[in-house]
C-alpha cells in the first residue's frame, strides 16, 4: 500500500478544493452580481494563502449606496502558513489548548504549521441569516537542528484539528435552523460518529456566547477544537481516533456546508423586508462584531501571530453594523425580534 502524504499536504489540498466549491456555489446565488475578488498573497515569514472576498460595489450619486445584490459582504479565505510562534502566542495557545504537550517557556518560540479555511457570509436581506465556518489543522514541531532548514522532517510534538459551522439569523425561521443542524448531524453520521453531533452542538452554544449580553451569537451549529489521537473530555466517543479518521470527519463536515446553508439564502434572499427589519439586522450585526473582537480566540490568536494579514483576519466583520443606546428592539417577547432573542438566551436543540 502506498504511503499516505503528510497531513499538512492533505489538508492543504482539501481546503483549496473546498474554497473553490463554496465560492462557486455562492456566486451562483446571484448570477448577475459581481464575482468574488480572488486575492492570492504571500506571507514573508513563511507560507501563502488566497482570500476570496465579496463586497457589493458602491453606486455613486446624490447619496452613495451599494449595488443591490444577494450578498452584502462575504469572504472565503484559506491560509497555509508556517514559521515561529513568539512566546506570547505560545502562552495564548497553552491557555486555549491546555491538553497539548507544549513547552512551558520555549526559548525563542515554537515552530508551527497551520492550514485552514475560514468563511463568513453576510447576506443583504434581513431574513437571510449570516453564517460562519472554519476548518483548520495545526501542528507544532521541535526546533530545527543547527544547519537544518525549515521543513517537514522535524519531529511533530503536537497536532490537532479544529473548526465548526454556525448560523446567525436576524429573524428566526425554525425550518432553517432545523435544516442547518440536521445537515451537520448527517455529516457526523456519515463519518461514523452518530453520537458526536450533540456534543459539538453543545460546545458551539457554549463557545459562541456573549457574556456581557447574556446571549449566544446565533442559533448554533457545531464547534470543536483540540481533536487529535487522544481522548477528549468533551466528546462521548471513548476510542482514540487516528489522524486519518479525524481528517475524514473534517471532510464530511466541510462538504456539508454548502447544502446546509446555500439553500436557506436562496429561499430568503427575496423575502420582502422593511426599514425596521433592516435596523434590527444591523443591531444584530453589532452583536456579531462584539463577539468577534472581544471573545473570539481565533481573532485574538491571529492578531498575535507575526506577519498577520489584518485584512483577512477582520474580513469577518460586516460592511455595516449598528449600536443603539438602550435600544428597545427585541424586548417584546411576542415580537418577531423578541422571538429570536428568547432563543439566544435559551439555546434550543433543533434536531
Amino acid at each position: 500500500m502506498a504511503e499516505s502524504k503528510p497531513m499538512r499536504q492533505q489538508m492543504e489540498a482539501y481546503i483549496r478544493y473546498l474554497q473553490d466549491q463554496i465560492v462557486t456555489s455562492l456566486e451562483q446565488l446571484d448570477p448577475n452580481g459581481p464575482s468574488f475578488k480572488r486575492d492570492s498573497w504571500i506571507r514573508p515569514e513563511g507560507g501563502a494563502g488566497q482570500s476570496c472576498v465579496f463586497a457589493a460595489p458602491v453606486v455613486e450619486g446624490d447619496e452613495a449606496r451599494q449595488q443591490d445584490t444577494v450578498l452584502e459582504k462575504a469572504g472565503v479565505n484559506i491560509s497555509i502558513v508556517h514559521g515561529t510562534l513568539p512566546p506570547p502566542a505560545v502562552k495564548q495557545m497553552r491557555g486555549d489548548h491546555n491538553s497539548m504537550p507544549l513547552p512551558e517557556n520555549p526559548t525563542g518560540g515554537l515552530p508551527f504549521f497551520a492550514a485552514g479555511l475560514s468563511l463568513v457570509i453576510h447576506p443583504r436581506n434581513p431574513h437571510a441569516p449570516t453564517a460562519h465556518a472554519n476548518y483548520r489543522y495545526f501542528e507544532v514541531t521541535e526546533a530545527a537542528a543547527e544547519g537544518k532548514k525549515d521543513g517537514e522532517d522535524r519531529k511533530i510534538i503536537a497536532w490537532w484539528f479544529g473548526g465548526g459551522a454556525d448560523l446567525t439569523p436576524s429573524y428566526l425561521y425554525d425550518e432553517d435552523a432545523i435544516h442547518f443542524h440536521n445537515t451537520h448531524k448527517t455529516a457526523c453520521e456519515k463519518a461514523g460518529s452518530p453520537e458526536l453531533f450533540a456534543a459539538l452542538k453543545k460546545w458551539c452554544d457554549e463557545y459562541f456566547y456573549i457574556p456581557h449580553r447574556e446571549e449566544t451569537r446565533g442559533v448554533g451549529g457545531i464547534f470543536f477544537d483540540d481533536l487529535n489521537s487522544g481522548k477528549h473530555s468533551r466528546l462521548p466517543d471513548a476510542r482514540a481516533n487516528t489522524q486519518e479518521e479525524i481528517f475524514e470527519l473534517i471532510q464530511s463536515l466541510g462538504n456539508s456546508f454548502v447544502p446546509s446553508y446555500v439553500p436557506i439564502v436562496a429561499k430568503r434572499a427575496n423575502t420582502p423586508s422593511t426599514p425596521y427589519q433592516r435596523r434590527w439586522q444591523l443591531i444584530r450585526r453589532g452583536r456579531y462584531v462584539e463577539f468577534n473582537l472581544v471573545y473570539d480566540r481565533g481573532t485574538k490568536f491571529g492578531l498575535m501571530t507575526p506577519g498577520a494579514r489584518i485584512e483577512s483576519i477582520l474580513m469577518s466583520l460586516p460592511e455595516v453594523a449598528r449600536w443603539e443606546y438602550m435600544s428597545e428592539m427585541g424586548e417584546d417577547e411576542n415580537s418577531d425580534e423578541g422571538k429570536l432573542v428568547q432563543v439566544l438566551r435559551n439555546p434550543r436543540d433543533w434536531v
